[in-house]
Order: structure tokens, then sequence, then C-alpha cells
């Protein structure tokens, strides 16, 4: 398996692995500076759309993966997401994927994010796999944590095996598959 370049990532994008696309590292939108998006050397950095779930505990619901109750979470949309303290947040990539069958995607955080105490975490997008990406930010911190919607949030990493996998994503007919905005857990 072998991480790919900014010229494989442009190339499978031209056949559609990644809508929108931006072609270079957008630094500045309108004049003014944003945190970066886009192709880079190695990778693909995310933006975060505008929607949110925010977590709470105003309904003292309890967290279970098998039997999610969805009143844990605030909807909020807007250009920015305050996250409280020692929390997370749930939102999606603006960026829609569809990951050919002989490629592994793996999602970092970016450092600027980082440095600030806030985690991103995704699972790995697997051969076949398409559609929006959940992302989830925790905030480390005991401050209010601020994410920033059409702005990079993360970093997508490309890595190609020099065999098709015997059995994709798309061939189990994973739960995930075609997601669209925000996604919760399934079982």
């Amino acid at each position: 398996m072998s991480i790919k370049s900014d010229r494989w990532i442009t190339r499978m994008a031209r056949e559609g692995m990644i809508e929108p696309f931006e072609a270079r590292q957008v630094r500045e939108v309108e004049g003014r500076r944003v945190i970066s998006y886009g192709v880079s050397s190695y990778g693909y950095d995310v933006r975060c759309a505008p929607d949110f779930k925010i977590f709470t505990n105003i309904n003292s619901t309890i967290v279970d993966p098998k039997n999610f109750d969805a009143r844990g979470f605030v909807d909020f949309q807007g250009d920015c997401c305050i996250i409280p303290p020692n929390s997370f947040a749930l939102a999606s990539t603006v960026e829609y994927f569809r990951i050919p069958r002989s490629t592994l995607v793996v999602c970092l955080g970016k450092s600027t994010y980082a440095r600030c105490g806030i985690i991103v975490n995704v699972t790995p997008l697997e051969p076949e796999w398409e559609g929006h990406v959940t992302l989830e930010f925790s905030n480390t911190t005991p401050l209010p944590a601020k994410i920033y919607a059409n702005e990079g949030v993360a970093q997508m990493l490309f890595f190609e095996s020099d065999e098709i996998c015997e059995t994709s994503y798309g061939d189990r007919g994973g739960k995930y598959q075609g997601q669209r905005g925000v996604t919760l857990p399934r079982t």
C-alpha cells in the first residue's frame, strides 16, 4: 500500500471521487484568512458543513451506541459552532466522497485545531464507501471551543493498495453507505 500524491488525488477527483473539489490549498476567501482546505501534498483537507449536532445533557439521556437517543443533541446551524467544555459536536464534510475499490482513506485532525485541544475523530473510509463524512469534534479543554463552518477541519490521507480488496464496503452493503449530512449511530 502506498500513500498517494496531490496528482493522484486530482486525477481521482476528476473521476468524481471528491465533490466539490478544490484543486489547490485555499487559505483566503474574499479577502479574509481561513483555516486551509483543498489539495495538500499527500491528502485533501476537508471542510465542515454549517449543520451541527452539539452534545448536551439537558434531557438526561444515556449514550448507548446500540440504542442511541437523538435527544442527547441540540441541532445548530451557523458559520461557527461553540462546543461546551469537555463535550463534543457532530458535523459533516462539505465534500461528498466516492472511494475507489483499491483505496483506503484515513482522516487526521488539522494541527490548528489540535493545538487548541480540539480533537477530530473519524473512522477510516473503506473501499467503495461513499457519502458525506460525519465528523466528531471533541473539546478536551475546560473552556468553550469554536469550530468554523466552510473552513478546513481535517485532512484525508489516501492509501492505494497494489491489489483490489476481496470484499468492499459496497459489497457488504454497509449501514453508512450513501449518507448525507450528519449521520447518527446505527446498529
